[in-house]
């Protein structure tokens, strides 16, 4: 009975720990995450307050609809972009966050997920 009660002890040593680490990943993860959003954001600002000027700045009609449509354009590639990176650091904050408690999952035959 005392070796069971010392494994029960130390699976829940281990849970905790594997816990722990889990949240500090995942902290991270998040922060990284409001760290780029907050960067694209800025950005985005600044490519929109540029693009406001050559709008306001265009001579003709068709100078402003060239300027429009490019900004659109250059936009639409940005926000792509930042959706692939975003993509990316969820999915890696994720693997993280699970890698404590591989160890422990493992030892219930439970696969990691890949």
């Amino acid at each position: 009975m005392m070796k069971s009660f010392e494994e029960f002890q130390s699976f829940g040593k281990d849970g905790f720990e594997a816990y722990v680490a889990s949240s500090t990943a995942v902290t991270k993860g998040m922060q990284t995450i409001a760290q780029e959003t907050a960067e694209f954001s800025r950005k985005s600002f600044e490519k929109g307050s540029a693009a406001f000027e050559k709008l306001t700045a265009a001579k003709s009609m068709e100078k402003a609809l060239e300027a429009q449509q490019a900004f659109a354009k250059e936009s639409y590639d940005a926000f792509v972009a930042q959706m692939t990176k975003m993509n990316e650091l969820y999915v890696n904050t994720a693997k993280e966050a699970f890698k404590p408690f591989e160890a422990s999952m493992a030892a219930f035959g439970i696969k990691a997920p890949k």
